[in-house]
């Protein structure tokens, strides 16, 4: 497995994905819509995906003295280097917007979202929209990519959208706090970790059950 991981990160894999991992630089970015930088994380690995197609490397790879299994898993594993490093950077730049920078001018007037542990929250909950509808949809065929992204993009969109509108219901306004956690914010980045767990296990499970039913 470990070469089969080495093989995905080294051979596989588009540089986009690893250069798109900067997108989350955005959560330092004030009075945008930032979460968007979630969704082009996606985008990066999305052109791996690309890429895979069209070098036929699924074909390439089951020929290899490996399972149908562990394909799966190793270009799973992929994704999840990628989507980790980027979550692991934006948590960084968040401690550093709410700690350092939280009480600046451009923040605390920030209609739209900012960062904090809700904002870390929902992305979880992108990259599990990905994980869901992408990944498992492309294992389906081991071909088709654009109707699985396309849906992946309208659910990713109306997502970000929502999130954007909960912290305007009164009840709900600490979810855009700049500086301080408040419990609804806790909430909503507890609930993200457990909706990624969940959704991209049972997608991995898909996955593998999809690519075992295709005749290569």
């Amino acid at each position: 497995m470990r070469k089969l991981l080495y093989k995905e990160m080294k051979l596989s894999a588009n540089p986009l994905s690893y250069w798109f991992i900067a997108f989350s630089a955005m959560t330092m970015l004030p009075r945008y819509p930032i979460l968007v930088g979630s969704f082009f994380i996606c985008l990066g690995i999305f052109h791996t995906y690309q890429q895979i197609r069209e070098y036929d490397d699924i074909t390439y790879t089951v020929m290899l003295p490996v399972k149908k299994q562990n394909v799966v898993t190793a270009k799973y594993l992929f994704v999840l280097f990628i989507e980790f490093t980027a979550f692991i950077l934006c948590i960084l730049l968040t401690v550093i917007r709410m700690k350092v920078l939280g009480n600046a001018a451009p923040y605390v007037t920030n209609q739209l979202m900012n960062a904090n542990a809700a904002y870390l929250g929902y992305v979880m909950i992108v990259f599990a929209t990905f994980n869901s509808i992408f990944l498992a949809g492309f294992f389906k065929t081991a071909y088709k990519i654009g109707k699985p992204f396309i849906i992946f993009c309208a659910v990713g969109f109306i997502i970000i959208t929502v999130a954007e509108m909960l912290h305007h219901i009164p009840a709900l306004e600490s979810l855009n706090k700049p500086s301080n956690l408040s419990i609804p914010q806790v909430a909503i980045f507890t609930i993200g970790i457990i909706v990624f767990m969940l959704c991209t296990w049972l997608s991995y499970r898909r996955a593998v059950k999809y690519f075992e039913e295709i005749d290569l």
